[in-house]
């Protein structure tokens, strides 16, 4: 059964590490017959949450005008949600967070969803990681009945391109398949 996957891409750069990563595992998913949509998360306006709690008395609705409405209707249509970031200083970037941050108004409306979560780093070593990898599982234990379904790590890739020839790329091909 095809399923409907959106890939959250926070590079900072198109064709950047983590954004050759989600290309390939939208390309394994097409191939299996899967609906799979990137969003370039460096292409949107999404502001900061300002904690106002507007959101939380008018219907899951943002005061804010930017992209982020879009993308959360996205994300809550979605089956298969991919998130994938560069790994600074030991933790996700800061677009990265932000959007988490903004799915405040309607994170409640974000269930059942299979996640997988696709990291690169220049370090080499998975382990120091891990920190990032439980950010997002600390995002998704906020969410009814998500499912973490796989974990890409796209370790010693500090340049462009330095992750085209890692096993991650093979890797995250065959998960987008088995997505």
């Amino acid at each position: 059964m095809a399923k409907k996957i959106v890939v959250l891409s926070a590079s900072p750069r198109r064709g950047g590490n983590s954004d050759q990563l989600c290309d390939q595992f939208i390309r394994g998913a097409a191939e299996a017959g899967h609906q799979a949509e990137k969003i370039f998360l460096a292409d949107k306006q999404i502001g900061h949450c300002s904690a106002c709690d507007a959101c939380q008395g008018n219907g899951g609705r943002c005061v804010q005008q930017d992209d982020m409405a879009g993308i959360l209707g996205t994300m809550i249509a979605a089956d298969v949600i991919v998130m994938a970031t560069p790994v600074y200083f030991y933790t996700m970037n800061g677009r990265m967070k932000t959007l988490i941050d903004r799915t405040y108004a309607r994170y409640t409306d974000i269930v059942g969803k299979e996640f997988y979560f696709i990291m690169t780093a220049a370090v080499k070593r998975k382990d120091l990681l891990e920190r990032t990898l439980e950010e997002f599982r600390g995002f998704t234990s906020c969410l009814g009945r998500a499912r973490e379904k796989g974990v890409i790590y796209g370790t010693g890739a500090w340049n462009v391109g330095d992750i085209t020839g890692s096993p991650a790329m093979g890797q995250v091909y065959e998960m987008g398949k088995g997505a």
